[in-house]
Protein backbone atom coordinates (compact mmCIF):
# COMPACT_ATOMS: atom_id res chain seq x y z
CA UNK A 1 0.00 0.00 0.00
CA UNK A 2 2.77 2.46 0.89
CA UNK A 3 4.41 2.05 -2.51
CA UNK A 4 1.13 2.88 -4.28
CA UNK A 5 0.59 5.86 -1.99
CA UNK A 6 4.10 7.20 -2.61
CA UNK A 7 3.67 6.74 -6.37
CA UNK A 8 0.32 8.53 -6.32
CA UNK A 9 1.70 11.42 -4.28
CA UNK A 10 4.64 11.74 -6.66
CA UNK A 11 2.31 11.80 -9.67
CA UNK A 12 0.08 14.39 -7.99
CA UNK A 13 3.08 16.62 -7.30
CA UNK A 14 4.39 16.21 -10.86
CA UNK A 15 0.97 16.99 -12.32
CA UNK A 16 0.64 20.15 -10.21
CA UNK A 17 4.15 21.31 -11.13
CA UNK A 18 3.39 20.93 -14.84
CA UNK A 19 0.12 22.87 -14.55
CA UNK A 20 1.84 25.61 -12.55
CA UNK A 21 4.62 25.89 -15.13
CA UNK A 22 2.45 26.00 -18.26
CA UNK A 23 3.43 28.89 -20.46
CA UNK A 24 2.17 30.20 -23.76
CA UNK A 25 3.66 28.36 -26.70
CA UNK A 26 5.17 25.57 -24.56
CA UNK A 27 3.47 22.47 -25.84
CA UNK A 28 6.08 20.23 -24.22
CA UNK A 29 4.07 20.65 -21.01
CA UNK A 30 1.04 19.21 -22.79
CA UNK A 31 3.15 16.24 -23.87
CA UNK A 32 4.16 15.77 -20.22
CA UNK A 33 0.50 15.81 -19.20
CA UNK A 34 -0.19 13.25 -21.92
CA UNK A 35 2.33 10.99 -20.16
CA UNK A 36 1.27 11.74 -16.56
CA UNK A 37 -2.52 11.43 -16.88
CA UNK A 38 -2.65 7.70 -17.76
CA UNK A 39 -0.26 6.99 -14.88
CA UNK A 40 -2.42 9.07 -12.53
CA UNK A 41 -5.51 7.24 -13.75
CA UNK A 42 -3.89 3.85 -13.09
CA UNK A 43 -2.59 4.95 -9.67
CA UNK A 44 -6.04 6.20 -8.61
CA UNK A 45 -7.60 2.93 -9.74
CA UNK A 46 -5.00 1.02 -7.69
CA UNK A 47 -5.98 2.93 -4.54
CA UNK A 48 -9.23 0.95 -4.48
CA UNK A 49 -12.23 1.70 -2.32
CA UNK A 50 -11.55 3.34 1.03
CA UNK A 51 -13.05 2.18 4.30
CA UNK A 52 -15.06 5.34 4.59
CA UNK A 53 -16.16 7.77 1.94
CA UNK A 54 -14.59 11.17 2.51
CA UNK A 55 -16.24 14.22 1.05
CA UNK A 56 -14.33 17.46 1.14
CA UNK A 57 -16.37 20.33 -0.20
CA UNK A 58 -14.06 23.23 0.60
CA UNK A 59 -13.60 24.94 -2.75
CA UNK A 60 -12.06 28.29 -3.61
CA UNK A 61 -14.16 29.20 -6.64
CA UNK A 62 -12.21 32.38 -7.38
CA UNK A 63 -8.90 30.51 -7.48
CA UNK A 64 -10.44 27.79 -9.63
CA UNK A 65 -11.82 30.34 -12.10
CA UNK A 66 -8.47 32.18 -12.29
CA UNK A 67 -6.67 28.94 -13.13
CA UNK A 68 -9.32 27.94 -15.67
CA UNK A 69 -9.12 31.36 -17.36
CA UNK A 70 -5.32 31.20 -17.55
CA UNK A 71 -5.35 27.66 -18.98
CA UNK A 72 -8.15 28.50 -21.42
CA UNK A 73 -6.13 31.47 -22.71
CA UNK A 74 -2.88 29.46 -22.93
CA UNK A 75 -4.47 26.51 -24.71
CA UNK A 76 -6.22 28.67 -27.30
CA UNK A 77 -7.51 26.53 -30.16
CA UNK A 78 -6.34 23.33 -28.40
CA UNK A 79 -8.83 23.81 -25.57
CA UNK A 80 -12.24 22.88 -26.97
CA UNK A 81 -13.16 19.39 -28.08
CA UNK A 82 -16.22 17.45 -29.07
CA UNK A 83 -17.76 15.16 -26.51
CA UNK A 84 -18.83 11.85 -27.97
CA UNK A 85 -22.49 12.72 -27.42
CA UNK A 86 -22.33 16.17 -29.02
CA UNK A 87 -24.72 16.30 -31.93
CA UNK A 88 -25.72 19.73 -33.12
CA UNK A 89 -27.16 20.50 -36.51
CA UNK A 90 -24.85 23.47 -37.10
CA UNK A 91 -21.75 21.93 -35.43
CA UNK A 92 -20.96 25.30 -33.86
CA UNK A 93 -20.61 24.40 -30.17
CA UNK A 94 -18.06 22.12 -28.63
CA UNK A 95 -18.84 21.16 -25.06
CA UNK A 96 -15.52 19.75 -23.86
CA UNK A 97 -12.79 21.96 -22.45
CA UNK A 98 -9.28 20.75 -21.70
CA UNK A 99 -8.79 23.81 -19.49
CA UNK A 100 -11.80 22.77 -17.42
CA UNK A 101 -10.55 19.18 -17.16
CA UNK A 102 -7.03 20.21 -16.15
CA UNK A 103 -8.35 22.77 -13.65
CA UNK A 104 -10.63 20.32 -11.84
CA UNK A 105 -7.90 17.68 -11.63
CA UNK A 106 -5.37 20.24 -10.41
CA UNK A 107 -7.65 21.70 -7.73
CA UNK A 108 -8.48 18.27 -6.30
CA UNK A 109 -4.86 17.15 -6.23
CA UNK A 110 -3.48 20.46 -4.93
CA UNK A 111 -6.05 20.60 -2.13
CA UNK A 112 -5.07 17.11 -0.99
CA UNK A 113 -1.36 17.93 -1.14
CA UNK A 114 -1.94 21.06 0.97
CA UNK A 115 -3.87 18.97 3.51
CA UNK A 116 -0.94 16.57 3.67
CA UNK A 117 1.50 19.43 4.25
CA UNK A 118 -0.70 20.76 7.06
CA UNK A 119 -1.70 17.54 8.80
CA UNK A 120 0.16 14.59 7.27
CA UNK A 121 -3.17 12.72 7.07
CA UNK A 122 -2.59 10.46 4.05
CA UNK A 123 -5.66 8.33 4.79
CA UNK A 124 -8.03 11.30 4.64
CA UNK A 125 -6.33 12.64 1.52
CA UNK A 126 -6.53 9.28 -0.28
CA UNK A 127 -10.15 8.88 0.80
CA UNK A 128 -11.03 12.34 -0.45
CA UNK A 129 -9.20 11.80 -3.73
CA UNK A 130 -10.81 8.39 -4.26
CA UNK A 131 -14.31 9.71 -3.53
CA UNK A 132 -13.81 12.72 -5.78
CA UNK A 133 -12.23 10.58 -8.50
CA UNK A 134 -15.19 8.19 -8.56
CA UNK A 135 -17.83 10.93 -8.42
CA UNK A 136 -16.33 13.74 -10.45
CA UNK A 137 -12.73 14.35 -11.44
CA UNK A 138 -12.08 10.83 -12.76
CA UNK A 139 -14.26 11.73 -15.74
CA UNK A 140 -12.10 14.80 -16.29
CA UNK A 141 -9.02 12.55 -16.31
CA UNK A 142 -10.59 10.30 -18.95
CA UNK A 143 -11.73 13.25 -21.08
CA UNK A 144 -8.34 15.00 -20.86
CA UNK A 145 -6.54 11.75 -21.71
CA UNK A 146 -8.75 11.27 -24.77
CA UNK A 147 -8.28 14.85 -26.00
CA UNK A 148 -4.51 14.88 -25.41
CA UNK A 149 -4.22 11.54 -27.21
CA UNK A 150 -6.11 12.97 -30.19
CA UNK A 151 -3.87 16.06 -30.24
CA UNK A 152 -0.78 13.85 -30.03
CA UNK A 153 -2.01 11.65 -32.89
CA UNK A 154 -2.33 14.81 -35.01
CA UNK A 155 1.16 16.03 -33.96
CA UNK A 156 -0.24 19.07 -32.16
CA UNK A 157 1.52 18.61 -28.80
CA UNK A 158 5.05 19.47 -29.94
Amino acid sequence: MQTHTDELLDLARRYCRVIESLEEGNRRSLAQLNEILPQLHAAMTAVGPQQEEVIDDSVDLDQRFELFSRLHRLLGDLDAYWMEYDVTPDRQEMSGSLADDLTDIYCELKHGLKRLDDSDDAGRTLGSWRTGFCKHWGQHVVDAERHLYALSARDRLY
